[in-house]
């Protein structure tokens, strides 16, 4: 179950308009802080990101499932279900045998995945298959968004990059 400041923030997101994967990011923020804070782990910081979209089309998020060569039929199907769970009426209460089988293994699960290295990783793996295009739209966004001292910063952090990418070859 969500925490109720997770709900409230998407709740407050959709009342401004924002869009439901924006909505759907506070659910995947607070599965994060979860594995971070070691309330159970992942495998990998994918199934933490699904675990997190998982709970938001069923706390009711208008997120669609993936598309079809977007993802297998399996996640395409679970995704289904998810969003049909989050549109019932009358919630049905979780199997406490299943959820404590669940909460067991994650907590077996290591905890690497939510690490600031794993997650950028896969942002730029995702960016990466996104293509150019969204790569340059986003980079534009960002300039556009940062403002002048958040640009500075990031050209600093850059060039520091840059720097020590040199040092080490």
């Amino acid at each position: 179950m969500p925490e109720q400041e997770t709900l409230e923030q998407a709740k407050k997101d959709e009342q401004e308009g924002k869009a439901p994967s924006t909505q759907a990011g506070e659910f995947v923020r607070e599965e994060v802080h979860h594995v971070r804070e070691g309330k159970h782990g992942a495998r990998s910081t994918k199934q933490a990101i699904a675990i997190g979209l998982s709970k938001a089309r069923r706390a009711g998020v208008k997120l669609a499932a993936p598309r079809k060569g977007k993802a297998s039929a399996q996640v395409r199907k679970k995704a289904q279900r998810d969003i049909r769970k989050g549109q019932a009426s009358r919630k049905r209460k979780p199997s406490p045998a299943r959820s404590r089988a669940i909460s067991g293994a994650l907590k077996r699960e290591g905890r690497a995945a939510a690490s600031p290295k794993s997650l950028a990783r896969q942002a730029r793996s995702t960016a990466r298959a996104r293509g150019p295009v969204a790569r340059h739209k986003a980079a534009i966004k960002a300039v556009r968004t940062k403002g002048k001292t958040g640009l500075k910063l990031a050209a600093r952090k850059a060039a520091q990059t840059r720097t020590s990418h040199r040092r080490a070859a």
